[in-house]
């Protein structure tokens, strides 16, 4: 096909998903050896694929360098087109197989860990019970980690932080999470300090969805944002405030469970944030990804858990 200058076009719908895969491989390993071992294909053949895909494209995407062949600026583009597609692809070929073997297959679900250890670990067992036929395996991480791995198609569902409209995401929202101010022991003696010599503090990473929210609330208060220790556990927080380390803001619910609950310094809530059931916005949909969900509200409305 040619364009109207007379020039030869990309034949973009001749390129196979074997070309599209070997791209991905070579985004994913150190070296082409690794890649081409990866995929059960040898680097001759990893070469002879991707010198093809570049033909149909229209552009190269590696540049020579001695010995070595790195990427082009733009083939990250390129490749992160190709994990989709591949991903689509994968998805609605297990769903087909689903549809067609009364949901024997696999489940994929993606969860922080307020979410795993303190909200839904009931539900979690109930709905392996009612599904034995289907394999559920389950990712613990922070937000920011599985909505990546959900958006490159490596999970059918997140149950974590609201994306809140960014990405390629539809949400489904679960239930209002609350996270508060907490003070280690000795800041209560004999009363707590003003808010302005509140701190040091222990936070979730800067990275984290949460963190943001975080750092808003405590300069809307007007307390002073001095940061002294970042981690994704919360566990980990919660024991630096007991040993009297610094100042921290946790979800209630796993701040204030357990033998040693931490203690409020102010009796609201920071932040609210909303926990949600989380999906690829494109692409088909894990047939047992509803039932899945449902299982999580019926979990909720049991225990009387604060819904949206």
């Amino acid at each position: 096909m040619a364009d109207h200058t007379g020039r030869a076009q990309p034949a973009i719908t001749n390129v196979s998903t074997a070309q599209l895969a070997y791209l991905v491989a070579i985004s994913r390993h150190r070296t082409w050896a690794e890649a081409a071992a990866s995929l059960g294909v040898s680097p001759s053949a990893l070469s002879q694929g991707i010198a093809e895909l570049e033909r149909r494209l229209g552009v190269p995407l590696f540049a020579a360098e001695g010995r070595r062949r790195v990427p082009h600026e733009y083939t990250a583009t390129v490749v992160e087109h190709a994990e989709r597609i591949l991903a689509d692809l994968d998805g609605l070929t297990r769903w087909l197989q689903l549809v067609g073997s009364g949901q024997v297959g696999r489940l994929r679900v993606g969860m922080i860990d307020i979410a795993a250890v303190h909200h839904f670990p009931d539900a979690v067992r109930r709905f392996r019970r009612a599904n034995p036929s289907l394999d559920v395996s389950f990712a613990i991480a922070p937000t920011g980690q599985l909505l990546a791995r959900l958006e490159r198609g490596e999970l059918d569902v997140a149950v974590c932080v609201d994306p809140e409209g960014t990405g390629r995401f539809a949400a489904e929202p679960l239930l209002r999470d609350e996270l508060a101010v907490y003070a280690p022991p000795a800041a209560f003696q004999p009363a707590l300090p003003p808010l302005t010599e509140w701190g040091p503090w222990l936070l979730f990473p800067t990275d984290s969805r949460t963190r943001t929210a975080i750092d808003r609330g405590l300069r809307q208060i007007g307390a002073p944002l001095v940061v002294e220790m970042e981690s994704h556990l919360p566990e980990v927080l919660c024991e630096m405030v007991r040993q009297g380390l610094g100042w921290t803001v946790l979800p209630t619910a796993q701040a204030e469970s357990g033998p040693h609950p931490l203690t409020r310094a102010m009796d609201a809530p920071l932040v609210t944030r909303t926990i949600s059931a989380v999906t690829r916005a494109t692409g088909t949909v894990h047939p047992a990804v509803q039932a899945f969900v449902q299982t999580l509200r019926d979990t909720l409305s049991g225990s009387g858990g604060r819904t949206p």
